[in-house]
């Protein structure tokens, strides 16, 4: 009995001595106010550098988009416009307007506009944005800026040896989103940068329709607004083109007939009129037009602030620094602020204006 006791007293000996001692924990990191003052230069610093990437970024696939919609154009819609079947349906079209019209100013015009932007709509937006369009591009540019920032954040740390808990803690007090109430519609920086995907964030889904707003309906992003003009003055060349060639007196003629004939002999002699004069290309027209009202909504597309596909990123780049301007000289904050989401037109003097185009 007395060995057992022994032997069970040796095994708790033992067990004891090979527990490993607890090293004590380290003292927590003191960060001084100038360091803190250091990293929030640092972060102003990579907003601003991180704002620049992304323009190019968001340049080159705006480049890449209206690449595709001139090659789509070239290859869908010119030669549908231009061939004698579609010529023949829209100068009915016309003479069915104009017929119509009940003393309406330019109702031919605009209902013929509605029906070419369906066309282009259908025959080269649609197919080119299931690659790519501006509102796919905002989207990503801002998820760009907001990765760069990310990984210059986790370098800040690094660098001035500021434990990453404590510099989240810091930017959760930074304003990324402020467009609240209520308070889901705005979102931190810390928040900004640790949700994943960005569009599942509701303050950033409230910037995106902020923006869309700002640009009307859907936005200058959206093609829809921007690409309505085209429609318009290809229609009204269209119609320019044939009145002065007796177009309106072969329709007047027919205005007594029944609804079939009428049709029948508007278009024979709208057709004839147009052939016999030697009517100027039509290829050439439209190609001059698309490309000169294109060139111009892609450029607002490119350089508006507020409405175009940089609007994302220089919101919340406006809302970082300026919240951040009072750790950094000026120099570097002079220029920090909010972005005011209306809807007005400016111009980047870092973006270089389009050649340009058409015939």
């Amino acid at each position: 009995m007395k060995l057992r006791s022994l032997i069970v007293a040796v095994l708790v000996v033992l067990a004891g001595c090979a527990t490993p001692v607890r090293a004590p924990a380290p003292p927590p990191v003191i960060v001084s106010q100038s360091t803190w003052q250091q990293v929030d230069r640092e972060i102003v610093a990579a907003s601003q550098s991180a704002t620049e990437q992304t323009k190019i970024y968001a340049h080159g696939a705006m480049d890449y988009w209206r690449t595709r919609v001139y090659e789509m154009t070239e290859e869908k819609f010119i030669p549908w416009f231009s061939s004698y079947w579609t010529q023949e349906w829209m100068s009915m079209k016309v003479s069915w307007y104009t017929i119509s019209a009940k003393g309406e100013q330019d109702a031919a015009a605009k209902r013929l506009a509605a029906y070419l932007l369906e066309q282009y709509r259908e025959r080269v937006l649609a197919p080119v944005a299931l690659e790519i369009d501006p509102d796919a591009i905002l989207g990503m540019a801002t998820a760009f800026y907001v990765d760069i920032l990310q990984e210059e954040l986790q370098k800040i740390s690094q660098r001035h040896g500021v434990p990453m808990d404590q510099l989240n803690a810091r930017i959760q007090k930074v304003p990324a989103i402020a467009l609240g109430p209520p308070p889901a519609r705005d979102a931190s920086l810390y928040q900004v940068v640790h949700t994943a995907p960005l569009n599942t964030l509701p303050a950033y889904a409230a910037l995106i329709d902020k923006i869309h707003t700002a640009g009307g309906d859907k936005g200058v992003a959206s093609t829809d607004t921007a690409m309505a003009p085209v429609a318009k003055r290809a229609s009204q060349r269209m119609e320019a083109e044939m009145a002065p060639r007796g177009a309106a007196s072969a329709v007047a003629a027919a205005a007594g007939k029944l609804v079939g004939g009428l049709i029948t002999v508007g278009v024979a002699g709208v057709r004839a009129i147009i052939e016999s004069n030697d009517r100027p290309d039509s290829e050439k027209l439209i190609r001059s037009s698309l490309g000169n009202t294109f060139d111009k909504a892609w450029l607002k597309m490119v350089q508006n602030p507020t409405t175009g596909v940089m609007a994302g990123t220089l919101y919340m780049a406006s809302q970082i620094e300026g919240h951040l301007a009072g750790s950094v000289e000026p120099s570097v904050g002079a220029n920090a602020g909010a972005v005011d989401l209306s809807p007005t037109e400016s111009t980047n003097p870092q973006i270089d204006p389009l050649p340009p185009t058409g015939e």
